[in-house]
């Protein structure tokens, strides 16, 4: 894309992005939130940040599950806004932004009613970036083939299903198989589509895609240890967009315990480094929170270039992790558990 003609048809949206990235928490912010004694006291300090009255209305006892709701909704008004104001491409940039919710709806809808709960009481559950017109039909899918026939096959996940389809009843080891497929072929297509922006936006999403990329590798292999998943099958669930592709994700394939997928991280200078700061002993921080760390880190660096797209992904992903520091902190202050209340990832 030329960065000429950038601000022509994005030049407001990326102002008003930037604008927004301006109103995420600082660390001052959440030096103030773990003071907080209460929910309420909670809510308050969140009046004088950029969330202003987003929970004016709400009733007292004022619960965790109701500031969350509250938090997605005022990313999803946010984000509408810019998607309704967008042209082509950063409209279809905006839409693969949404696509990852989608599929985790999907898998929680699919996961619910395996339980036997009823569709509308999962529904609210679902994270409304990703809500789409099928969603109350997939309680009548008792394969994946069915569940692409009856469902999918509308949406725009329909191309990344056709992979996934088999004649096995979903059970929630192909349900887990399934959304890793999902993830995997959704990451690639959202690769080539940046791929062909060119400019900032290409050479900003390649580093942040391959991060996703190579995080859902270590991850799928750590978790497939002790359970049935044979190692071939494992191996078809890598997404091949990452820096670990292709060397990388053959020496993961071969990997039996968590030391050797250790060793692999080895050969990756930036990954090697998460591995070595991240432990599970009580009061140090795990893998989990290292890849959140490095992501954090990532995302940040879009905002020091200009024209280009990488700021909404980047947008998103930072306030995705400001909901989860809230909450955290919300959920400590609740349940008066305030010995791990710093454990939040800062921002800026």
């Amino acid at each position: 894309m030329n960065s000429l003609n950038f601000n022509i048809d994005n030049g407001y949206l990326e102002g008003l992005v930037r604008g927004f990235k301006g109103g995420i928490l600082k660390q001052t912010d959440y030096l103030n939130l773990i003071q907080c004694e209460t929910l309420e006291d909670l809510k308050l300090h969140l009046q004088s940040t950029d969330y202003g009255n987003f929970l004016a209305n709400e009733a007292s006892p004022l619960q965790v599950s109701v500031i969350d709701d509250k938090l997605k909704e005022k990313l999803v008004i946010e984000f509408q806004h810019m998607r309704n104001q967008s042209v082509t491409p950063l409209a279809t940039f905006l839409d693969y932004i949404t696509y990852s919710y989608m599929i985790d709806n999907i898998v929680l809808l699919i996961t619910g009613t395996l339980h036997q709960r009823a569709i509308s009481e999962l529904i609210p559950k679902c994270h409304p970036l990703g809500s789409f017109e099928q969603m109350e039909a997939l309680h009548i899918a008792s394969t994946p083939a069915e569940l692409y026939n009856a469902v999918l096959v509308d949406t725009p996940l329909a191309s990344y299903f056709i992979d996934c389809i088999s004649e096995q009843d979903l059970d929630e080891l192909n349900i887990e198989i399934i959304r890793n497929a999902l993830y995997k072929a959704y990451l690639e297509d959202f690769y080539k589509f940046c791929q062909t922006l060119g400019d900032s936006t290409g050479a900003y999403m390649s580093d942040a895609l391959a991060f996703e990329a190579d995080r859902r590798a270590f991850i799928i292999t750590i978790n497939s240890f002790g359970t049935e998943l044979p190692k071939d099958d494992r191996a078809k669930l890598y997404p091949r967009c990452g820096k670990l592709f292709p060397d990388g994700l053959a020496a993961l394939a071969r990997a039996d315990d968590y030391e050797q997928v250790r060793a692999v991280a080895e050969y990756y200078s930036e990954y090697r480094v998460l591995f070595e700061e991240s432990s599970n002993n009580p009061g140090e921080k795990t893998l989990e929170d290292k890849f959140f760390e490095y992501e954090v880190m990532l995302m940040k660096k879009a905002f020091l270039d200009q024209f280009h797209f990488g700021i909404f992904y980047a947008y998103v992903k930072l306030k995705e992790q400001e909901s989860r520091n809230i909450i955290w902190i919300a959920e400590c202050v609740a349940q008066r558990h305030r010995a791990k209340i710093d454990s939040y990832i800062p921002i800026f």
